[in-house]
């Protein structure tokens, strides 16, 4: 993974001239005094000791904005942490060729957590007391960020996800940020679309056990689902890393629902729909933003034709300001962004935007700016952060269609 991250120089070559040995002894005897010197400019007042700075505490670097991310470039769901880390480099590019923020350029570092929860509270870390980030962007997994944000609360750096869903992300405390819609609203969002558009009077849950996203849509849905006077006739669950999915599609297929939700990572989404395809389970499959992966078609193939799901953005959407970040992002990288690069691409330049109204590097004084964020332009819509640090935002409806996705409707947050 590639860092932007500042070395220092080194002297090279075999040949020294008689002013290089004169300059070798006097490094040599001043040693110890410059060595200090140095570590006093690097780290600076703000960070002298080693430790994390406290909250409120200035960590900038003469002429840039330190910003740290982790994700998960390698793993089980690897292309959600690489077209995410695509979008954020595009984002800070853009950035920097318009002169930066508060007149510095910003330099991102991005950490790679291998969608592990452990390594993603060690990254969190290192981002923190070794990088001396201003503030964290990370991550797309509930799971993973779940791991880091007490971390980054416990430390009073801002902390700001671009795409973990699960509600609980932000309740960790008052530094936890979120720019995407919670689980809340999603498990909601496809219950009512199920239950309304669909017409369907039953249906079926498969989750993941390992996964607090897959948990915490299943219950949202199912509560919905009730509610709105549907049946959820049986429920299986499997965890990340399964192959096999037979068995537990074999006991559907007895119960002829409707549809059938499956909220969880396209990985084992593709072969769940594989395999109840090959069983021959006529049902209609629905599930959410983890699906929103090009290996979901690629793996599944006609498998997943029909199905929909939950998302953040449509990349057919004709705004001038997702397709501006389409172009850009197809022109950089030759190929499409999925939602998630967009919710990252927005995590940036609301950062941005928030330090700017800030007017100075400072944790406390983003956190308050980030709380100030109101019906902010992003590609993945307009965005309001609520008074629990949560991004009050519509969400996309999206099908399969002849291998691609299609759009089908946009669903309002419920009014206050």
């Amino acid at each position: 993974m590639r860092k932007y991250r500042v070395h220092a120089g080194v002297l090279e070559g075999d040949a020294m001239s008689i002013r290089s040995w004169f300059i070798l002894t006097v490094i040599l005897v001043g040693a110890p005094a410059l060595l200090l010197s140095c570590k006093q400019r690097q780290e600076g007042p703000a960070t002298a000791g080693g430790g994390p700075p406290p909250g409120g505490a200035k960590v900038a670097a003469a002429g840039e904005i330190r910003l740290g991310s982790y994700m998960c470039n390698t793993g089980s769901f690897a292309t959600f942490g690489q077209s995410s880390t695509k979008a954020m480099q595009l984002a800070v590019e853009e950035l920097n060729a318009r002169g930066g923020v508060l007149g510095k350029k910003i330099r991102l570092t991005v950490e790679d957590d291998q969608c592990k929860p452990e390594e993603a509270a060690n990254a969190a870390r290192k981002l923190i007391d070794q990088d001396k980030v201003l503030c964290v962007i990370g991550e797309v997994a509930s799971s993973n960020s779940l791991a880091a944000a007490p971390i980054c609360q416990s430390s009073k750096t801002p902390m700001v996800t671009p795409s973990s869903t699960n509600p609980a992300v932000t309740k960790v405390g008052d530094f936890i940020y979120r720019i995407c819609f919670t689980d809340d609203f999603q498990g909601l969002v496809m219950a009512r679309y199920a239950a309304e558009d669909l017409g369907a009077r039953t249906a079926v849950i498969f989750s993941d056990v390992a996964s607090d996203y897959s948990k915490g849509l299943s219950q949202v849905f199912r509560r919905t689902f009730t509610s709105l006077g549907g049946q959820v006739l049986g429920e299986e669950s499997y965890s990340q890393g399964d192959k096999d999915f037979r068995a537990q599609l074999t006991k559907f297929q007895g119960l002829s629902p409707d549809v059938l939700y499956i909220p969880g990572y396209y990985g084992e989404v593709a072969l769940i729909l594989l395999q109840a395809h090959e069983l021959g389970l006529k049902v209609t499959p629905i599930g959410g933003d983890g699906w929103d992966s090009p290996k979901l078609v690629e793996i599944a193939g006609k498998a997943a034709e029909g199905g929909c799901f939950s998302n953040h953005y449509s990349k057919d959407d004709p705004n001038p300001v997702v397709q501006g970040f389409v172009s850009s992002f197809k022109a950089k990288h030759n190929e499409e962004p999925d939602a998630l690069a967009a919710c990252a691409y927005d995590a940036i330049r609301i950062v941005a935007q928030a330090l700017e109204s800030a007017g100075k590097e400072d944790r406390e004084a983003l956190r308050e700016a980030l709380s100030e964020i109101r019906d902010f332009d992003g590609v993945t819509g307009q965005i309001t952060i609520d008074k629990d640090r949560n991004a009050k935002k519509s969400a996309t409806i999206l099908t399969i269609e002849d291998g691609k996705q299609a759009f089908v409707r946009t669903m309002e947050p419920p009014s206050e």
